[in-house]
């Protein structure tokens, strides 16, 4: 269910109104108040984002110096809600030059009316793409002095933009040479016993593109994931492939990918946003490979004295290496010394975080 919003304000830090639209006359005037007497006087702000107070829920988000509240009567969609408060402030900060405070809200009243009656209807969310509302609502913001942000110029074909099926590409782009770089940045989480076994193991990564492309091309990128391989070999009748494969958890695609076509040729075909933003999301918990192992030793040398052992070896291959590796070693809050012996590389104690950081 999407957020059907009853009402939304605009707080600042004591509490005081800059702004409000209400969408539903389901809710009384006065829920503002019961949001400042129950939550903001009672300093409970930072405890939990929703709030139920009288049959209505309360989903605030503070940016800057401003509290955005999302005022909701039946048992909506919280993420959503939270969605389109981040989208909603970073359309603001597209016409408002970058910045998004009270000084911002204030000088932009009129501007702001006439976004939330584009944003939502009746509650429901609508569209939030700065390029597509730019076409029709052509007011200019006040900007802050200290932006620098040049101003986004207008592009045509509006009616295209916001009815065709790609609204996050405007037509008429050239470029003298077509580029595309493509990025795969993974993270590894490990937990590990205390004897060197594997207790948990997951790789979380996203696939990062910068496209300067001409026209409305459609790109294709193919994956060597286990599913997808089993599929494609059944529908041509010939065993699967023994290669390398990955086997996918979950996946995350950005709106400009063709999900019926994923679901059906597991291809992931796309008409490309200019410039950078990210292709996908996914997550791995089998078969992963870990880059490093590390092997502590620790010895009490009676009740205040301790010797710790650290080795670190690659199991990557010969051809690759690895840049930035740091290991953290927690200590007890009570250590008063260190003495290193190190390798290859430095290392240092650092009170702050109690640890032995060794770069």
């Amino acid at each position: 269910m999407p957020v059907a919003a009853s009402a939304i304000y605009f707080l600042n830090l004591r509490g005081d109104v800059l702004i409000n639209r209400t969408y539903r006359d389901d809710v009384g005037g006065n829920m503002v108040d019961a949001f400042r007497t129950h939550i903001m006087q009672t300093k409970e702000l930072g405890n939990c984002p929703v709030r139920q107070i009288g049959g209505c829920s309360f989903v605030y988000m503070r940016i800057s110096n401003v509290y955005i509240v999302i005022v909701v009567s039946s048992n909506a969609n919280v993420a959503c809600g939270f969605k389109f408060v981040v989208e909603a402030v970073a359309l603001f900060k597209s016409y408002f030059g970058g910045a998004f405070d009270e000084d911002a809200i204030r000088n932009n009243f009129v501007l702001i009316y006439e976004l939330l009656d584009e944003i939502m209807d009746f509650g429901y969310p609508q569209n939030l793409s700065p390029e597509i509302l730019k076409l029709y609502i052509t007011q200019e913001g006040v900007r802050s002095p200290f932006s620098s942000k040049p101003k986004d110029k207008p592009v045509p074909n509006a009616t295209l933009q916001v009815t065709g099926a790609v609204g996050w590409r405007r037509e008429g782009l050239a470029y003298k040479k077509n580029e595309v770089f493509l990025d795969i940045v993974e993270s590894v989480n490990l937990l590990m016993s205390s004897k060197g076994n594997v207790l948990r193991c997951d790789v979380t990564g996203k696939v990062l593109m910068k496209c300067f492309l001409s026209g409305m091309p459609d790109l294709k990128l193919g994956l060597n994931d286990k599913i997808g391989l089993e599929k494609e070999s059944e529908m041509k009748s010939r065993p699967a492939k023994s290669g390398k494969t990955i086997e996918l958890d979950d996946v995350t695609f950005h709106q400009c990918v063709n999900l019926t076509r994923f679901n059906s040729e597991k291809t992931v075909s796309f008409v490309p946003p200019d410039g950078e933003f990210e292709l996908m999301k996914y997550r791995i918990t089998e078969g992963v490979n870990l880059p490093f192992r590390v092997l502590p030793t620790i010895k009490e040398l009676g009740r205040t004295r301790m010797e710790v052992n650290v080795k670190v070896k690659s199991v990557f291959g010969a051809k690759m290496f690895a840049l930035g590796v740091v290991v953290k070693i927690p200590v007890p809050k009570q250590t008063a010394k260190t003495n290193f012996q190190v390798t290859t590389g430095r290392a240092k104690y650092n009170p702050s975080i109690d640890c032995l950081v060794w770069k």
